[in-house]
């Protein structure tokens, strides 16, 4: 039986709307994953993720750049349409990378539209708070959901610090809970906030009528997002305090990588299990004298 039949016998789930998301404020926390190829959303989706997040984290998780900087929009497009295809019953949100949206709003609209119209994706994420509202609002007023992003902003951390806890003064705290009510007003259906204090995420959620999805921010919002690859324990050297690693997958994977090599030298792989022979009459016919022309 192939991979389609089975995934044919399994009882199909109703994708859920950022009006549904949006409505799950208070009741059973949300729970996001970022991930970026077919694989991976296939195996979210059968353990019953809320949603799954195609971030331009791409960048520096699977694409070796040092920041998120350089991701492109036909990047997102890419990996979010291979998602699509793993996971097509899960909402879908998808990253509006650096310098796609924050020239004007008419980019910022033209830019999630095509993350609906050629990638699949139900509603896209951008980062900023009541810097960017005009922006949610114009991308909202064409019919297409928007989470926001508050907190660290990773594709301008660079330029403003680096990546560390933010809202931590009395005036930057202030300024999260106005950028979290921008961000609310200009239309999105939730936000997330990465790397907030506890506390401050916790009155931020309190001041919302949208869900948080938070990340480094403690468990009083109304969902979590991890990536993938990092709650997998894929990057043995990346151990930041928010992170939890619910599996060993560096040690696993390096350990077969090497068992394979190994095998491969010593001729042990493929063994007579993993061959396929020539019917009997074949061979013989192979070792037979060729007859005259």
């Amino acid at each position: 039986m192939n991979r389609t039949m089975m995934q044919a016998d399994k009882p199909r789930r109703r994708k859920q709307s950022a009006a549904d998301l949006s409505a799950a404020k208070g009741k059973e926390p949300l729970v996001m994953l970022a991930l970026y190829d077919a694989v991976m959303a296939r195996l979210a989706e059968a353990a019953g993720v809320d949603l799954i997040l195609v971030g331009d984290s791409v960048g520096t998780v699977m694409l070796g750049y040092e920041s998120t900087t350089p991701v492109t929009l036909d990047q997102i497009i890419h990996h979010a349409t291979a998602v699509r295809r793993g996971a097509p019953k899960t909402h879908i949100v998808a990253d509006l990378p650096f310098m796609t949206y924050q020239v004007s709003d008419e980019q910022a609209v033209a830019s999630a539209g095509r993350l609906l119209k050629e990638a699949g994706a139900d509603a896209v994420k951008l980062e900023g708070g009541v810097a960017m509202a005009s922006r949610i609002a114009a991308i909202t007023r064409a019919g297409i959901p928007v989470m926001g992003h508050i907190g660290l902003l990773p594709q301008t951390a660079a330029f403003s610090g680096g990546y560390r806890v933010q809202g931590r003064d009395i005036a930057s705290a202030r300024q999260m809970l106005a950028d979290a009510k921008a961000v609310e007003a200009a239309g999105a259906y939730s936000v997330v906030m990465e790397l907030v204090p506890y506390e401050l995420a916790a009155r931020v959620t309190e001041s919302l009528r949208i869900p948080t999805i938070g990340i480094g921010a403690g468990s009083a919002c109304d969902g979590q997002v991890l990536v993938s690859s990092d709650l997998l324990g894929m990057e043995a050297a990346f151990n930041p305090r928010f992170l939890k690693k619910y599996a060993n997958l560096a040690e696993t994977i390096e350990t077969a990588f090497a068992d394979y090599a190994s095998e491969v030298r010593a001729r042990v792989y493929p063994g007579p299990e993993h061959v396929t022979a020539l019917p009997a009459e074949t061979l013989a016919a192979l070792d037979a004298p060729e007859p005259d022309a």
